[in-house]
């Protein structure tokens, strides 16, 4: 499933929806800007190993702790919008009320594993974390000796903005259940292949706000 027109309609799931998107963005937006600096740092430091033979200082570090952020700065942004990868060819054929209850339940196993690999996570960021000790870190990089806490913590934190982003689509299946909404809000909606070439090809032209559309979309519930 690509990205998708997010339908809206004013309600306060709407305006929930809109207020988290704009957290999302700008975590996405640093997401972007976090692959930007390390693509700097890596031709800085081939040039330099090249050229005077002199690497970029600590570069593995760095490298490591860029990796959490661009992984998990984005996540629930790609959820928003429907971008993670996953199979439509049974949910595609599915229509109205059943298909809005297979998509909740689908919300929903991904709220349960997000949750455990919360607790998870902040038990990884807890062990290596103590106000008594340097910078208060009990784990550090091999070379400039970087605390590790800080990138540790950006897991957990992602990753309850996730389950944040699935309690509201929870919400949004549930409403469109009860509801037999044509046009569910606050969710991506699927789209044929035709409508989703149309779609990217006004992004790319600029013709549409990916995402940040108001519209009822083109997709079908």
């Amino acid at each position: 499933m690509s990205a998708q027109t997010i339908p809206q309609d004013g309600s306060l799931l709407s305006r929930l929806d809109l207020a988290l998107f704009r957290l999302e963005k700008l975590l996405a937006l640093l997401a972007g800007m976090t692959i930007l600096i390390v693509m700097l740092i890596s031709v800085a430091n081939i040039l330099g190993r090249k050229i005077v033979n002199i690497p970029v200082p600590g570069f593995v570090d760095w490298m490591e702790q860029s990796v959490p952020l661009i992984a998990f700065l984005g996540i629930a942004y790609c959820q928003r919008l429907g971008g993670h990868i996953r199979m439509d060819i049974l949910v595609g054929r599915l229509q109205g009320r059943v298909l809005y209850a297979a998509e909740w339940i689908g919300v929903l196993a991904l709220l349960a594993l997000s949750v455990t690999l919360i607790w998870g996570s902040w038990l990884h960021f807890d062990r290596s974390f103590d106000f008594s000790a340097p910078w208060w870190s009990r784990d550090s990089t091999i070379d400039l000796s970087l605390p590790t806490w800080p990138v540790k913590l950006v897991v957990p934190v992602m990753l309850f903005l996730l389950a944040l982003r699935l309690a509201l689509q929870l919400w949004a299946y549930g409403r469109a259940f009860v509801d037999n909404a044509q046009t569910p809000v606050a969710v991506p909606l699927i789209e044929t292949p035709a409508q989703q070439a149309e779609r990217e090809a006004g992004t790319v032209s600029g013709l549409v706000d990916d995402g940040d559309d108001t519209g009822s979309g083109g997709g079908r519930p």
